[in-house]
């Protein structure tokens, strides 16, 4: 057996190909990494160029290496590479080998073998270098291992490493592992400075934990030497904003100005935010005047939320003008502010200034992107007469390269629905389906809706049956709208079955699938059951709306007569739904049919004081009534 052993070993180390490469690679190292003799070197050269000579001898021979780790990886080569230079393992050459552009697991085995050597051990220096290459390799888990490490070893953090320990465990979403490594190492090896504090309330923030970050406030304040600063306050307002708590952020700015601190420009947005979002106008808008007193120049973030807040309590004109000013004033605006300013306008009408604010963008070089398209063309769709301007922009969006999402696709349908083009509306879903498009409910709502307008009941029916058969289940709203299909129909035994299959699949019931049934009950005449599922919407959680009572309020004047029409006209008077002017003509209608001529013109006098303005309807009612009375007196006399 030993025999054979020995005259296996020959026969491999005398294979002629082995044994050239073997003597071919140390021969290629050795010359690679030979230094010249000082005499070469220096032979009939002046010392100037002698010094040029060495710099850049040392840069070739670190490209040499470069490419030796390149070529053959971290092995036996690279190593013998390293001796022939008599390259010193310490620090600064772990460093500069890490930072080398060479694949990450090279970088590792070598991390490991340099700290196998005698007289080395790595510091945080080393251990941070190779911790960033393993972060932006993406390998996480690694990286954490590496972390772990470090801590482990007697390698010296200092609150530099600690915060970007934080932010790279933050940016991987290892949230609690940063959290409790930060006590580890604070317990015993580093002291945390303001800095380092910092960096865990931001990275708590990013990750949406701002129920976190006031009690490490409260502990950074504790430290004694450790003082919250700009950076601080600003994440500590921002978590309180997300938090709804208001007052709290309102304290620290003023508790930030009283320790000497300028609010910087994302301070002030953040409390402007919440003053317009409880409604406190004059105090957001005192807020911008201080800004401008103290020199700090609004951002397009400052003037997104200063637009945003005062569309919200309707003036409109107002925020356009901020934005036309904001213009003027130099300040660059953004694709998100543009996207705003176009819902604002176009939600309140001034189509013609919308269409210019999108036609200006490109005079500010900022391009319009997916949800512009979508805000631009549900406003065209919108405006009576210009849902051909919405197409015309549906195909240039394409043209342009903005790819449609779901959203334009279920934006385009509904406004073909509504303006009553409903076969272009299918044939936009059948784009949909060979595009990839997942079903999308809201587009199958609109078009199920439009054709239970048309009594197209069948068609209605096999649309839904469709989506049911593709998304398993189907949306709460696409539901409701089914349910009204059939109620009106008078399939009244199919709506009820729909509405308990949403239950028992889990969709809650909205509002909308009980007035939905409850419309089908008022028409079919089934009065005491559409009272009983009247009362049950509260006790299952989903509050009647003004819609709600008006079903049951319309079903009482038809059948129970005007006592108990007007007993819930006056119980919804006494609640928090009051009566609008639908409610009112409701009532209306029903004294008139019943001939209370004066009950109705008081009610109109009540009508008239509490704001509603006489509609068709109302004057339908009187002269309703009016016939009544003449057919009485001809009667009479006859």
């Amino acid at each position: 057996m030993a025999k054979t052993t020995v005259g296996l070993r020959r026969s491999i180390f005398t294979m002629p190909f082995l044994s050239d490469r073997i003597k071919q690679t140390e021969s290629e190292i050795v010359q690679m990494f030979r230094l010249s003799s000082p005499r070469e070197d220096t032979r009939n050269t002046p010392v100037n160029q002698r010094t040029s000579r060495k710099n850049n001898s040392a840069r070739t021979l670190d490209e040499r290496f470069i490419r030796i780790l390149k070529i053959f990886k971290w092995g036996p080569d690279a190593e013998k590479a390293l001796e022939v230079l008599k390259l010193r393992v310490d620090h600064r050459l772990v460093r500069e080998v890490l930072n080398i552009d060479v694949d990450v697991k090279v970088k590792m085995q070598f991390f490991k073998w340099a700290g196998k050597r005698r007289h080395f051990e790595h510091d945080s220096t080393t251990y941070m270098s190779l911790i960033y290459c393993l972060a932006d390799s993406g390998m996480f888990g690694d990286m954490w291992k590496m972390i772990q490490e470090m801590v482990r070893q007697s390698a010296v953090i200092d609150p530099k490493d600690l915060s970007d320990i934080v932010k790279l465990s933050g940016k991987s979403k290892m949230v609690n592992k940063a959290l409790s490594l930060f006590y580890q190492v604070k317990g015993r090896k580093c002291k945390p400075t303001a800095s380092t504090y910092n960096s865990i309330i931001r990275m708590l923030m990013q990750e949406n934990h701002p129920d976190k970050v006031y009690d490490l406030y409260t502990e950074m304040c504790n430290e004694g030497n450790c003082f919250p600063d700009t950076i601080t306050y600003s994440a500590l307002m921002s978590a309180f904003a997300k938090l709804g708590q208001d007052q709290p952020a309102i304290r620290l700015f003023d508790e930030m100005k009283e320790n000497g601190f300028q609010p910087n420009a994302k301070i002030y947005t953040t409390l402007l935010a919440i003053h317009f979002k409880s409604g406190r106008v004059e105090k957001a808008l005192d807020l911008v005047k201080e800004m401008k007193d103290r020199n700090c120049a609004p951002t397009v973030y400052t003037y997104t939320e200063l637009i945003k807040g005062l569309a919200k309590t309707g003036k409109v004109e107002e925020a356009y003008r901020v934005y036309i000013n904001m213009l003027k004033q130099g300040c660059k605006p953004d694709v998100v502010l543009i996207n705003n300013v176009i819902n604002i306008l176009g939600r309140a009408g001034l189509i013609s200034d919308a269409k210019k604010v999108f036609e200006d963008m490109k005079l500010y070089h900022c391009e319009p992107n997916v949800v512009t398209y979508n805000t631009m063309i549900k406003t065209l769709f919108e405006s009576k007469g210009l849902s051909h301007e919405a197409c015309i922009l549906f195909e240039k969006m394409k043209v342009n390269g903005i790819v449609p999402s779901s959203f334009t696709y279920s934006i385009v349908i509904d406004g073909f629905c509504k303006t009553n083009k409903v076969e272009k509306a299918l044939l936009l879903l059948e784009e949909m389906d060979e595009k990839g498009f997942p079903p999308c409910p809201a587009a199958y709502c609109s078009i199920i809706n439009v054709l239970g307008k048309a009594k197209r009941y069948e068609a209605a029916n096999e649309l839904f049956q469709e989506l049911r058969e593709n998304c398993g289940t189907s949306s709460s709203r696409v539901y409701a709208v089914m349910i009204k299909n059939l109620g009106k129909c008078g399939r009244l035994d199919e709506a009820k079955d729909l509405f308990n299959e949403m239950k028992k699949l889990g969709s809650v019931p909205d509002v909308y699938a009980y007035n939905a049934l409850l419309s089908g009950m008022v028409r079919g005449g089934l009065m005491d059951e559409a009272y009983s599922l009247f009362r049950d919407m509260e006790e299952n959680g989903c509050v009647a709306d003004i819609n709600s009572h008006n079903i049951i309020l319309n079903g009482l004047a038809k059948s129970g007569g005007p006592q108990r029409a007007m007993a819930m006209f006056e119980k919804m008077k006494q609640s928090q739904i009051k009566p609008d002017a639908a409610s009112y003509n409701t009532l209306l209608g029903c004294f008139s049919h019943a001939g209370m001529f004066d009950e109705a013109a008081k009610l109109m006098r009540e009508m008239r004081l509490c704001g509603f303005e006489y509609d068709n309807i109302t004057y339908s009612s009187i002269l309703d009534a009016v016939g009544k009375i003449d057919d009485d007196h001809v009667h009479e006399a006859a």
